[in-house]
């Protein structure tokens, strides 16, 4: 793999990624609320003058959260994927999704 490959392929990468990220705005009502909550912490962060540290405990909360959810829109497309129809094991693997966001949730609560 030539360098010029390389960096395209990272590009690449990237772009997908970025796809995944606009996909779970658009269509995750819950992430928007989690991106709200996320700018508001930020903003009185910033108004609170918050050191370094703190800074830091906060990007790896909020970051926990949308990984959570991230995660979960993705077992929720393979689950419909996989059982178009309603079946008692997708709606386990859809809920245990959902706990985990919400696990994420309260952490970041408590820690931000």
């Amino acid at each position: 793999m030539t360098i010029k490959e390389f960096i395209t392929s990272r590009i690449r990468s990237f772009g997908h990624a970025f796809h995944g990220w606009a996909y779970v705005l658009k269509t995750q009502h819950n992430a928007w609320i989690h991106s709200t909550v996320a700018a508001l912490v930020f903003i009185v962060g910033l108004w609170l003058g918050l050191p370094p540290r703190d800074w830091a405990v906060l990007v790896l909360a909020i970051a926990m959260v949308f990984t959570a959810e991230f995660i979960n829109t993705s077992i929720e497309a393979v689950v419909d994927l996989a059982s178009p129809v309603h079946h008692p094991l997708a709606k386990v693997g859809k809920d245990v999704g959902a706990a985990a966001v919400l696990v994420a949730a309260l952490a970041a609560i408590l820690i931000g």
